[in-house]
């Protein structure tokens, strides 16, 4: 049986919980469940604080886990991601008040408050900069105004977060993060992993695209195809109104209403676009 982790609690976890559910996981009836048994996959979904699942997986105690891949990297769990979730995004920067650092070296000899302590110090190693490193749980913010760091590092969604709060950003971002799949460094992939891939993936191909379908002369196709191609080729069927056909074939969700006008300028007609609620490729 998988045994998954997902975060208990957060924005990470209410999208997890989304995702895992239109994978046709069963999921918890209330936030006090911190075990739900799925029979019908052969899963058991543990909720776990997210930085503990990577330790969980990285020690064995699970085949997998859904976590933030700044969480990931900064556990030095033995964990390795497996593939990329779509959610969560958010990048790891560097800032400080006004007039204070313009760039990564000038942190030579200062305190930076963050609660990416693993993270940091290897980018700062890396690059040869020697600084002390204030490591806090939570909102690293304050800690400037408290005296208790020169600079923080940071993640947050945008690089205006930051600046909200009154400091400027510096640098380039230390990471780019997003949710992401892990398991233990170096298992296999078994079965009831394989199909957990399988089901996630899917449920990123059905949000990224749509079903459209439309009606033409067969002379025409051509044209409506070389604007459609679709993932491997569109279905093209025969209709009772002599010398036209009916395409179907899947597009980009982003973009498609600039497709269905290209397709109109080339005499597609009865064109229905549908949303896609899961699928396999």
């Amino acid at each position: 049986m998988l045994r998954l982790g997902v975060p208990n609690k957060g924005e990470l976890a209410d999208s997890a919980h989304v995702m895992l559910a239109e994978a046709g996981y069963r999921q918890r009836k209330n936030s006090k469940e911190l075990i739900v048994v799925d029979p019908d996959n052969a899963c058991e979904l543990f909720f776990l604080r997210p930085r503990d699942i990577a330790v969980y997986v990285g020690e064995g105690m699970l085949d997998a886990g859904i976590i933030g891949r700044d969480m990931l990297v900064d556990s030095g769990a033995r964990a390795e991601e497996i593939m990329g979730l779509g959610f969560g995004r958010s990048a790891l920067y560097f800032a400080a008040p006004p007039g204070g650092c313009r760039a990564t070296e000038d942190l030579m000899g200062l305190r930076v408050a963050t609660a990416y302590a693993g993270v940091v110090e290897k980018h700062l190693a890396d690059i040869g900069v020697d600084a002390r490193i204030i490591k806090l749980d939570g909102s690293v913010e304050t800690a400037i105004r408290l005296d208790v760091a020169d600079a923080v590092a940071d993640v947050v969604e945008s690089a205006a977060r930051l600046r909200e709060v009154g400091l400027e950003v510096f640098g380039d971002p230390v990471m780019r993060s997003e949710a992401v799949l892990i398991k233990r460094l170096g298992a296999p992939v078994e079965n009831g992993l394989r199909q957990l891939f399988g089901r996630l993936n899917g449920v990123l191909v059905a949000r990224d695209f749509v079903t459209m379908e439309y009606d033409i002369a067969r002379e025409r196709v051509e044209d409506a195809i070389a604007i459609t191609s679709g993932m491997e080729a569109p279905t093209v069927s025969e209709l009772r109104r002599d010398g036209w056909v009916a395409v179907r074939v899947m597009v980009p969700r982003e973009g498609h209403q600039q497709i269905m006008d290209r397709l109109w300028e080339v005499g597609a007609r009865a064109i229905l676009v549908t949303g896609i609620y899961a699928c396999r490729l």
